[in-house]
């Protein structure tokens, strides 16, 4: 998995200010689910790591209870979606692990993306060739997506 520092890029990305914390916290959510290790939950179980919690469903769920609490609108909603399951998807192009579990509860299979530039994190640890990954293949297209928002905002307010 990405670091817990990297996540939340996504949501700085994509997020205007109004709803930052609450689409910051969807992108780490998923990351609720390594109680399993604690609870001796196997890792490839449903309600293991890199299951339910990292699922489209799951952030389906998350990103409706997050709009329903802030009275936000169904374009906050989709932001928050977005958040939600990019979880997943930087998970996905990880080095390491045993996949993502997209489709559960339905199918608990596990799928990595073709493409998987982002070293795995150490749970528990950090590691200075994983932040680097991180910067090159999540921060910085990240901070090219929200300096192209910010300029297409300009533009309009002009």
């Amino acid at each position: 998995m990405p670091t817990i520092f990297t996540h939340p890029a996504v949501a700085i990305a994509l997020q205007p200010r109004r709803h930052l914390l609450a689409a910051s916290l969807l992108t780490i959510l998923p990351d609720v689910d390594v109680v399993a290790f604690r609870l001796g939950i196997p890792y490839g179980s449903t309600f293991g790591h890199r299951g339910f919690t990292h699922s489209i469903l799951f952030a389906a769920l998350a990103a409706a209870i997050a709009t329903v609490a802030l009275r936000a609108d169904r374009r906050t909603f989709a932001l928050f979606f977005i958040c939600a399951a990019s979880h997943g998807l930087l998970d996905a192009m990880t080095d390491g692990g045993r996949g993502i579990a997209f489709f559960s509860p339905f199918s608990n299979h596990r799928y990595f993306l073709p493409w998987r530039p982002i070293r795995v994190s150490p749970i528990g640890g950090i590691d200075v060739r994983v932040l680097w990954s991180e910067v090159r293949w999540v921060w910085l297209p990240a901070m090219a997506v929200a300096a192209i928002g910010a300029i297409r905002r300009k533009r309009a307010r002009d």
